[in-house]
């Protein structure tokens, strides 16, 4: 197997309260998954891209896009708690065990924020690349209103969430009078496996910020429709490269095949 030193990992596993099977749900005619493997394929700074999954349907419809299954996730860390570091943990462990070496860099793919633009993952390798004292990359995008013009309730009443802010009554002041904020949005983060393996930690202290576009992501049935909405009134690379290159398995066409026993 080809030892290169930028991995995508997609996470998808099978369970989902909010949006049943919301990784295999059309959109646009293709299943969600589909649309982060095709940005993967199509970012030139991914050397492989790998789903790691529960679920022998997702493995097996991964499988049809272009990803590689190597191994399934095991059913601990594919829990509704399961935390991130978690995956990955497993991810090294597994390429340390079965292919003698361990990427230097893992890219977060979320399916759940499917509509990406391959460039910005590009951007995204290439950034923290170039910036050796960085432990990791978060995407992130600006929001309107700063933390601090928001409140909390304590026996029914409200308080400030600042309350070292000197200011009085900050919270009434306007939104200018606050520093940006930014909100993390799942369209690529960066681990770097040292930081991982020595900090015991997907990101470290020195994040890097990689500003990008908040396109959307699936929580709810709704989102698919906004979702479905975006793409046709807007080009997607990642929907023409499906489009082309998989016009069999639009709207389902192709199922998961059943597995000799």
């Amino acid at each position: 197997m080809k030892k290169v030193d930028v991995v995508a990992i997609i996470q998808a596993r099978g369970g989902s309260k909010g949006v049943p099977k919301k990784n295999i749900r059309l959109l646009g005619g293709f299943p969600l998954i589909a649309y982060s493997i095709a940005a993967c394929r199509l970012a030139d700074e991914i050397g492989r891209t790998i789903v790691s999954t529960d679920s022998e349907d997702i493995a097996e419809i991964s499988r049809q896009f272009g990803a590689e299954i190597p191994f399934l996730r095991p059913d601990e860390y594919a829990r509704d708690n399961s935390m991130d570091i978690e995956v990955f943990k497993h991810a090294v462990q597994w390429f340390k065990h079965n292919e003698k070496f361990i990427p230097e860099y893992m890219v977060q793919i979320r399916p759940t924020t499917p509509l990406r633009d391959p460039e910005l993952i590009n951007e995204a390798v290439r950034k923290i690349k170039s910036t050796p004292e960085s432990t990791g990359l978060v995407s992130v995008h600006e929001i309107q209103e700063s933390p601090c013009k928001m409140f909390g309730i304590e026996d029914d009443f409200l308080i400030g969430l600042c309350p070292n802010d000197p200011r009085p009554e900050y919270y009434n002041l306007p939104r200018q009078a606050f520093p940006s904020v930014y909100f993390g949005n799942g369209y690529v983060d960066i681990v770097k496996s040292q930081t991982l393996i020595k900090y015991n930690s997907c990101y470290g202290r020195r994040m890097l910020g990689f500003i990008a576009q908040d396109t959307g992501e699936v929580d709810r049935e709704e989102d698919f429709e906004k979702l479905e909405f975006n793409l046709s009134r807007n080009r997607y690379a990642i929907y023409e490269y499906l489009c082309k290159n998989y016009k069999k398995m639009k709207e389902g066409r192709t199922l998961p095949r059943k597995r000799a026993r």
